[in-house]
C-alpha cells in the first residue's frame, strides 16, 4: 500500500506545466546577469495559483500541504533557484497562518484572505549579528499607546524586496525592563520603511534580498499578532516559521541538485574523448562514477523532505525532537546539493566556468545554502543537545 500511495503522489500534475517551466528557465540567466527581480516569473506563477498553494480552500486558496508545496518548489528550483527561494518567504507566511488556524489560533486568518486576494508577504526578521534569530532582536519596538508599535532597526536579506506588499517584522519592546517582549507585526510600505538598493551578490541574485531600514515604522494594533517573552519560546508561531522555512528551503536546494544531475548527464553524453577514439565521456568509467555519485547523493533527500513535510501536515507529535529533525534536514539538503553540483562540475569540464553556463550559475547559487538558518554551527548544537543533553554551567558539574 505504501508503494501505491507513493506512486500516486508522484503522478500528481504540477501547477507548473512544462511550457511555464521552460519560460521561467529561459529568463533565469538574464535576471542573474542583470541582477534584477523576476517579475514575469512571479506574475505567471500567481496566475496559476502558486502563491495561494498553502492557503486553505475556505480562504480562497488551493489547500495544499507542505508535502505538495515542497515538490512544487523543487520543480521550480530546477529552472530558477532564486525565484523559488524568494517565493519561499511568501509561502512560509501562508503556511504559518494555516498551521496556526489548524490549532484554533485564527490571529492570521486575515493574512490568508489577503494572500488569496493577491498580496505578497515577505520576512523582515534577519539582522546582522543576531545569532539568537527568533529569540532576540536588535530592532526596537516602541508602543504607540493605541496597541500599535513603531519599529526602528535594520533588517537584512529581505527577499522579494521590490514586490512585497506586507512585511512581517519583529523587535524588542523593553519598556518594562523586567519583562522584555518580542513583538511580531506586519508593516505596509510607507513612511519609516526604506528598501536599500544594495543587493549585489555572488549567487541567488534574483531574490533581490535587499536591506530594509525601519525608522519608527508604524504597525497598527490590528497587525500586531504576537508578543512573546524574550528568549526561547515554545509558541506555535515559532514552530510554524521554523518548520516551513527549513522544509521549503531544503526543497529549493534539492531542486538545484536535481538540475545539476540532469546537466551532468547531458554533458557526459555531449562531450567526447579523443583518447578513446571520439567516444562519449558517458562511456568513461571515471565519468560514470562521478555521475553515479551525484545520482546516489541526490536520491536520498527528496524522501526525507516528503516524510517530514507530511508529518507537519498531519500534526505528528514529535515534541522536542522536531527541531533536531528540521535542522538536520536543512543541513543535509543544502550540503548535499553542494556535493552534487561539485560532481556535476567535474563531469561538465572547464566550460562550466563561463558566465553563460547554467551549471556555473547553480554553483554560485548553491553556496547560499550554508548561510540560511539554521547554519551548521547552530544545527549541530541543536542536535548535540538533543543527543547529549545541555552543556552544564561552569562549576555546576
Amino acid at each position: 500500500m505504501a508503494d501505491q500511495n507513493h506512486a500516486a503522489v508522484e503522478t500528481v500534475e504540477s501547477l507548473i506545466d512544462d511550457e511555464l517551466l521552460t519560460r521561467i528557465r529561459s529568463r533565469a540567466a538574464t535576471h542573474d546577469r542583470e541582477n534584477t527581480f523576476p517579475e514575469d516569473d512571479l506574475r505567471e506563477l500567481a496566475e496559476v495559483g502558486y502563491l495561494r498553494m498553502l492557503v486553505p480552500v475556505e480562504h480562497g486558496g488551493l489547500g495544499y500541504g507542505f508535502a505538495r508545496v515542497a515538490r512544487e518548489q523543487t520543480r521550480l528550483a530546477t529552472a530558477a533557484p532564486a525565484t523559488a527561494l524568494a517565493i519561499n518567504m511568501h509561502l512560509v507566511w501562508t503556511g504559518v497562518a494555516t498551521l496556526l488556524g489548524k490549532q484554533g489560533d485564527h490571529s492570521l486568518d486575515w493574512l490568508l484572505e489577503e494572500a488569496a486576494a493577491g498580496e505578497v508577504f515577505a520576512f523582515g526578521n534577519s539582522e546582522a549579528g543576531n545569532d539568537l534569530v527568533l529569540f532576540g532582536s536588535r530592532t526596537r519596538a516602541v508602543p504607540t499607546g493605541d496597541g500599535g508599535y513603531g519599529f526602528t532597526g535594520r533588517k537584512i536579506f529581505t527577499s522579494l524586496s521590490p514586490v512585497w506588499t506586507r512585511l512581517g517584522v519583529f523587535g524588542l519592546d523593553d519598556s518594562d525592563p523586567e519583562a522584555p517582549l518580542l513583538v511580531h507585526a506586519f508593516l505596509d510600505r510607507g513612511p519609516g520603511v526604506e528598501t536599500l538598493d544594495d543587493w549585489d551578490t555572488v549567487g541567488m541574485r534574483a531574490t533581490q534580498s535587499r536591506t530594509t531600514v525601519l525608522s519608527e515604522a508604524r504597525a497598527p494594533a490590528s497587525r500586531v499578532f504576537r508578543k512573546l517573552p524574550a528568549g526561547p519560546s515554545a509558541d506555535p508561531l515559532i514552530f510554524g516559521i521554523f518548520a516551513g522555512f527549513e522544509i521549503l528551503l531544503a526543497a529549493v536546494y534539492t531542486g538545484i541538485g536535481q538540475r545539476a544531475v540532469e546537466l551532468a548527464v547531458e554533458a557526459a553524453h555531449r562531450r567526447t574523448s579523443m583518447k578513446n577514439g571520439g567516444r562519449p565521456l558517458a562511456h568513461d568509467p571515471d565519468i560514470r562514477w562521478k555521475v553515479a555519485e551525484a545520482g546516489i547523493l541526490q536520491d536520498g533527500i527528496p524522501p526525507q523532505i516528503q516524510a517530514l513535510a507530511t508529518d507537519v501536515d498531519e500534526g505528528v507529535p514529535h515534541g522536542a525532537a522536531w527541531f533536531p529533525k528540521l535542522v538536520g534536514l536543512k543541513v543535509r539538503a543544502t550540503e548535499n546539493a553542494r556535493l552534487v553540483v561539485d560532481q556535476a562540475l567535474r563531469v561538465s569540464g572547464g566550460s562550466s566556468l563561463a558566465n553563460s553556463s547554467e551549471l556555473g550559475r547553480l554553483y554560485r547559487d548553491v553556496v547560499a545554502g550554508m548561510f540560511h538558518p539554521s547554519d551548521g554551527e547552530s544545527a549541530h548544537a541543536t542536535v548535540a543537545t538533543s543527543l547529549l543533553g545541555p552543556v552544564p554551567e561552569p562549576g555546576s558539574e
